[in-house]
């Protein structure tokens, strides 16, 4: 059965390529990812890079760390690869649909407004000045004398004029041409670090390995993420998992909350109370920063779920050492 992504978070949060990327944004020094160009590669991501080792290593680190709701990203740009040798150093030609041609010269239509007359920009200059070539009188005003009407082009192959050219791409590294059709046109991402997320891997780091020492040090063997399977034969994950005296014997179970208002809301309880029936270990607290709203105060109590509130990781620490001791 697939691991949800929760509990795939909680397995990347240990790893330390991710703890490194993901404390670049918790720190400060990054708020959004955002890929750099490079005229032989493509876009390239540099910061990951230095962390996984290559630019392939860095796309699939950083596809792999969205795909389970550690990044979110948005469109950065598109770009095209080559069809033939995949090289993102790709120049786009405007040629003549005439004669496939990229030999053309592109001008601007003008039209003067009073009499009507539209032609090639270049047909309007004479001696530093727009004249219009029919009535002779002389252009000042930009749209009121005349008005740009749009593009024109001419062929210097085959010599023929139009307005629309076709579009086409020659590859600067094989040399070879290759129309939109066939071109290999791919999405870029920026990637940022949620709220929540930022939240949630703060809680794994500040507060897993001081309870995961302090269990230990009571003679716990103690596994984070843990996991126990239930009567329903459903696997459930916790934040902190320790044993002693036997793998069905004095299971604690530990799951941490926090939220960035002014309490964690009632749902955590449930949520762990859903958890805890099913899975019947002999103890389970939840540690909720900064505090537990009333609701969930009520039904941590009557669920026999150990609350510990704290203002911060430190006081957690203590006040979850307090409350294993008894």
């Amino acid at each position: 059965m697939p691991k949800a992504p929760k509990e795939q978070r909680a397995e990347l949060y240990r790893d330390p390529q991710v703890q490194q990327l993901l404390s670049k944004f918790m720190s400060g020094e990054l708020s959004k990812l955002e890929p750099v160009y490079d005229p032989k590669y493509g876009y390239t991501y540099p910061v990951a890079e230095k962390i996984v080792g290559d630019a392939v290593g860095a796309n699939n680190f950083l596809t792999q760390l969205f795909d389970v709701g550690v990044l979110k990203r948005e469109l950065f740009d598109k770009f095209v690869r080559c069809l033939h040798c995949g090289s993102a150093n790709i120049s786009v030609h405007y040629c003549c649909p005439y004669c496939k041609s990229f030999k053309i010269d592109k001008s601007s239509l003008v039209e003067h407004v009073p009499c009507g007359y539209i032609d090639a920009e270049e047909r309007f200059k004479k001696q530093g000045k727009l004249v219009c070539p029919r009535c002779h009188k002389e252009l000042t005003k930009f749209d009121v004398d005349y008005i740009k009407a749009g593009a024109w082009c001419v062929c210097g192959e085959c010599g023929k004029s139009f307005d629309i050219p076709v579009v086409s791409h020659f590859c600067r590294n094989c040399h070879r041409d290759f129309t939109f059709e066939e071109a290999l046109y791919k999405d870029v991402y920026s990637y940022s670090l949620s709220e929540d997320v930022m939240q949630e891997a703060a809680l794994s780091w500040t507060l897993v390995a001081p309870i995961k020492e302090f269990m230990e040090s009571n003679g716990f063997k103690v596994e984070s993420p843990g996991f126990l399977k239930g009567k329903s034969g459903t696997t459930h994950m916790f934040d902190v998992t320790a044993s002693r005296g036997g793998k069905d014997q004095n299971i604690i179970v530990i799951d941490l909350a926090s939220s960035t208002g002014e309490a964690v809301p009632e749902q955590t309880v449930i949520a762990m109370f859903a958890k805890v029936y099913d899975s019947a270990p002999n103890r389970a607290c939840l540690v909720a920063i900064p505090k537990m709203s009333k609701d969930g105060k009520r039904l941590a109590e009557l669920y026999k779920i150990k609350l510990v509130e704290a203002k911060d990781y430190k006081e957690a620490i203590e006040n979850l050492k307090a409350c294993m001791k008894k």
